[in-house]
């Protein structure tokens, strides 16, 4: 706790980095693109500059005013479902390799913050993350045993990966100094090319210049046959002129109330408004109904999510008329409904509901097992929050672009990302694939408001579980009373009930991941109501981080997980 800033994010060098921002003068805003581009070098199994990014902010001149940073790129213009099907013979977009790259938007979105809201020079604010990538830093358990599952993959098919994370043919060790050479160069050239009379317009001309220079080296990677998830080799569609037409946006936030609460979210071109419907569905429970330490409240925050997430499969994509959708979803009287389906024992059956006016709803194929080629191993994601001493504050969950979703570039010293395996190859899903719709990503951080004022910001990896996680967090903080250090390391669980978002789209009907802390009573209690429990370790769900402003004192907080022993808070 404190009074001049504070960072928590899933890497003690990317929490150390943009701390020293906010040392040095820099806002909230310059400190957490400091981090971003840290987390491309210090966690590449988690996150690289051709993924995505989805964050959620306020500002302190408008503090109320909570907005999206949307760093989730579009389908190219050749994913088509028609080339997919017929010409690939694909029935599901692949999980690796490059048919299932989005347009890479996480740098521009970043650059984007900056130009509008940040105060340093990119020059400046690239420093840490060039520095890092140039002269190296000790990798991490966590990346070392991400190369080594794909070590195989790598060898057989993937040979520029194999050139750059197997050095000398070998699996590096924790610890060992790893570099990326290329990257460092790839963002000298993109400093260099910001020539302009302002800041914004030198930032500007960096944005172009960091399109043009991925585009050529993208396109012509994709040209090139490589292996994908379903076992075959395919070529991918992205081109030069798909990055030279996407800009990164700031939109407005989708707010809903809970317990005199307003939580900010994306809109349903992405899962956040699963956590707005199942707090909707929640807020009807009384207070000791919603403890996830308990028998009745782990059973109806699962059952809850259940609905809220059969809602995500049959109406949430980037659509146009996805405001009238939504402002349905987020209604006191659907949510009513939905809370009188939840009853004593668990469900197993994906449950959506009627939008008015609506035709019923087109659901995805079920799987429930899928047996994977051996050496495809999908990422994760990674998560940073600031708060500076001036009241600005922002949640981020950069994802994508992970060290195995496809081979490394060699010109570039990175891959492209597989955002565009949660879209459908069916025309009459809100989440299909078409040239210019951005797939339905699972990033989604999280801002809590009072009164028009921020006072949380948090987030955490976990795909399809992020908002899970996070919904514990938030129902032990607002309602229970935690601290947000005790609600991170208090025991998690998560439902696996729902169509994963990920490539090969299996689910698993009534299961949940509990860990072993949760208590035998607990476990023994939900089993008896029909849920498919696993007990997981006792610290192995979710890596949340939160950073807390208390207006009216000024008082600061940060928080990170233990789990993994890496996530790192600090401020002061």
């Amino acid at each position: 706790m404190g009074t001049f800033g504070m960072v928590a994010s899933t890497d003690w060098l990317t929490t150390g980095a943009a701390q020293s921002v906010l040392e040095r003068g820099g806002n909230a805003f310059d400190a957490v693109v400091a981090g971003a581009f840290v987390l491309h070098i210090v966690e590449p199994y988690q996150c690289g500059p051709g993924g995505d990014m989805v964050g959620v902010f306020a500002t302190a001149d408008d503090p109320g005013n909570p907005r999206i940073l949307m760093g989730q790129g579009p389908a190219p213009a050749g994913a088509t479902i028609a080339h997919y099907r017929d010409d690939e013979g694909l029935d599901l977009v692949p999980g690796a390799g490059a048919l299932a790259a989005a347009i890479p938007a996480a740098v521009d979105a970043w650059l984007l913050l900056l130009r509008d809201h940040g105060t340093w020079e990119l020059a400046d604010v690239l420093a840490y993350a060039i520095g890092y990538a140039r002269h190296g830093y000790p990798v991490l358990r966590a990346t070392c045993r991400a190369i080594a599952e794909n070590a195989d993959l790598f060898r057989d098919h993937w040979p520029t990966s194999a050139d750059r994370w197997m050095p000398n043919g070998r699996v590096p060790k924790e610890g060992e100094m790893i570099y990326n050479a290329r990257y460092a160069e790839v963002f000298d050239k993109v400093i260099a090319a910001g020539v302009g009379n302002t800041r914004e317009d030198r930032i500007d001309a960096s944005r172009a210049a960091w399109a043009a220079i991925l585009g050529q080296s993208a396109e012509a990677f994709c040209r090139i046959p490589h292996r994908h998830s379903d076992g075959h080799d395919h070529t991918g569609v992205l081109t030069a002129d798909d990055l030279a037409d996407f800009r990164a946006s700031i939109e407005p936030a989708v707010t809903a109330d809970f317990r005199g609460y307003q939580i900010a979210k994306e809109g349903a071109w992405g899962q956040g408004p699963v956590m707005l419907q199942a707090l909707q569905i929640l807020d009807g429970f009384d207070d000791a109904e919603l403890d996830p330490s308990t028998e009745i409240g782990a059973h109806n925050i699962v059952e809850a999510l259940k609905l809220a997430f059969a809602d995500r499969e049959a109406w949430y994509g980037d659509c146009e008329d996805d405001p009238q959708v939504l402002h349905h979803l987020l209604s006191t009287a659907y949510a009513d409904s939905r809370r009188e389906l939840i009853g004593d024992t668990a469900s197993d059956q994906l449950r959506p509901g009627q939008v008015h006016g609506r035709p019923s709803p087109s659901l995805p194929p079920l799987r429930e097992h899928y047996v994977t080629p051996d050496g495809v191993v999908r990422g994760d994601t990674c998560h940073i929050d600031v708060v500076d001493r001036f009241g600005n504050i922002i949640s981020a969950t950069p994802s994508g672009g992970w060290l195995q979703s496809s081979p490394t570039i060699p010109d570039l010293g990175f891959c492209l990302g597989t955002r565009l395996q949660m879209t459908w190859l069916d025309a009459d899903s809100p989440s299909c694939l078409e040239p210019g719709r951005r797939p339905r990503t699972t990033l989604t951080p999280t801002l809590v408001l009072k009164d028009h004022r921020p006072l949380i910001a948090c987030g955490t990896p976990g795909g399809d579980y992020q908002d899970q996680i996070q919904l514990l967090f938030l129902l032990r903080v607002l309602v229970g009373g935690y601290t947000p250090q005790q609600a991170i390391d208090a025991p998690a669980l998560q439902t696996s009930s729902m169509p994963s978002s990920f490539w090969p789209r299996c689910w698993h009907p009534a299961g949940i991941s509990v860990e072993g802390r949760l208590g035998a009573d607990v476990i023994d209690g939900l089993a008896s109501r029909g849920h498919k429990v696993e007990v997981t370790g006792d610290w192995s769900l979710g890596q949340l981080c939160a950073v807390t402003f208390d207006p009216a004192s000024g008082i600061m907080g940060a928080a990170a997980n233990s789990r993994d022993a890496q996530g790192y808070a600090a401020g002061r």
